[in-house]
């Protein structure tokens, strides 16, 4: 498997590195099954109720799995459905395998699915997402010329 490394500056919640309040997330790569995969524990600067993670951080947890998935088709993609099955608690501290995959693709339009399991292995949480493909050029030279009519009235 690859480890998939953060962005130098990337300023995501879940993955950015240069996000001090981030959650700094690892994914590995595996090229083999299709898959992102992380392993990692949540501290209980995440919880809700005493000892049991924030379902809106589970919800994040799997919205990064699933959003990586994109890269096996060398393309970004940006959330447009999100839907969460909350299966069982998940603890703080306890060791959690993350899995993210894609189930179809039409167009622009990526599927892709997500599971959080424990350490034995038990399904604890669960998502389906849709994912649409963005062109990043167009995207970043519209915010330059955004910028650039923002720029005279900055002034004033």
């Amino acid at each position: 498997m690859a480890r998939s490394e953060p962005e130098g500056g990337n300023l995501c919640f879940g993955c950015g590195e240069a996000n001090p309040r981030g959650m700094h997330l690892r994914f590995d790569r595996d090229e083999q099954r299709q898959r992102i995969v992380g392993k990692f524990r949540l501290g209980p600067e995440y919880q809700g109720a005493t000892g049991f993670i924030h379902g809106g951080i589970i919800a994040t947890v799997l919205d990064e799995v699933m959003s990586k998935v994109s890269r096996f088709s060398n393309v970004r993609a940006v959330t447009a459905e999100l839907s969460i099955e909350y299966l069982r608690p998940v603890r703080v501290g306890d060791e959690l395998t993350v899995e993210g995959f894609n189930t179809r693709r039409e167009g622009r339009q990526l599927y892709h699915e997500g599971e959080i399991r424990d350490a034995a292995g038990t399904l604890l949480a669960r998502a389906r997402g849709r994912f649409v493909v963005v062109d990043l050029e167009r995207l970043t030279r519209r915010e330059k010329e955004k910028a650039a009519d923002d720029a005279p009235r900055r002034r004033r």
